[in-house]
């Protein structure tokens, strides 16, 4: 086990400002910590087939961005941050490789565009079940993953390598609280409280509606990640009490900024 190589990655995060990195041994694919759990084509050693270690890093999405969402402003935080995380992982994969651990990036979306997901709503690699595994957080009732630091207000970039590096225990503790806020205000009514640790979810209606306000250059969505009243970030930005979303009473200020932006940057 490389445990000098695991702190020199998390070095290398801590410079570029990454906050979220966990490690998980690819094995654990193999031995599912619940059910329904993914097919074996899905796993890390079937779309790279010398890999040891899977890399997970995270970061964060800014609460105030989202709340906005949906949005243009969000539309382009989101694309922000997943055009980072391929480029860090990128990056990650090839300095392994010079360092005689060959690697390869897993691309932030797996998959061409909304209409293929109408057509097949899956990518090839779930970033999701790679931080669960390597100890990021768990999945909450919108079928996310959820961080202590920032609920499941995270995009997630994996590194698959032949470096045998430590793996992180994989998180216990539940944080999900239950609260059903993404069930009541998803706009597809694509969620359905389920057991734990996820609940079920129409992928095609989330698509449907995300494809709806792509013509309008407003997607992703974004509502059942923002309502979510998990995460440190809250109080950070002073918005502990998610109730704000649904009440413009609540604070008009806030409601007013809302619907300033939201009217701009769309069809």
């Amino acid at each position: 086990m490389h445990e000098s190589l695991k702190e020199s990655i998390r070095a290398w995060c801590r410079e570029l400002e990454i906050p979220l990195f966990g490690v998980a041994d690819v094995h654990r694919w193999e031995n599912p910590p619940f059910q329904p759990w993914m097919p074996e084509p899905f796993y890390p050693r079937s779309i790279f087939p010398r890999a040891e270690s899977a890399i997970v890093i995270g970061l964060p999405v800014s609460l105030p961005a989202l709340e906005t969402s949906p949005s243009i402003h969000y539309r382009e935080l989101y694309v922000t941050v997943n055009t980072l995380l391929d480029q860090y992982t990128y990056r990650l994969a090839e300095s392994l490789t010079a360092q005689g651990y060959p690697s390869v990036f897993i691309p932030r979306d797996g998959y061409g565009s909304i209409e293929v997901l109408l057509k097949n709503p899956v990518a090839f690699f779930s970033h999701r079940h790679a931080a669960y595994l390597a100890g990021l957080g768990n999945f909450g009732v919108n079928n996310m993953i959820l961080t202590p630091e920032y609920g499941p207000r995270v995009r997630f970039g994996t590194v698959l390598s032949t470096a045998r590096i430590p793996p992180d225990p994989i998180l216990k503790d539940e944080l999900c609280t239950r609260c059903m806020k993404c069930v009541e205000m998803c706009p597809s009514k694509a969620l359905e409280p389920g057991e734990y640790p996820c609940s079920l979810t129409d992928k095609h209606a989330c698509a449907s509606w995300s494809a709806e306000l792509h013509r309008h250059f407003i997607s992703p969505c974004g509502i059942c990640i923002k309502v979510c009243p998990v995460g440190k970030d809250r109080d950070r930005y002073g918005r502990r009490d998610v109730s704000v979303y649904g009440d413009p009473e609540k604070d008009p200020a806030l409601h007013q900024a809302w619907e300033h932006v939201r009217r701009y940057g769309r069809k």
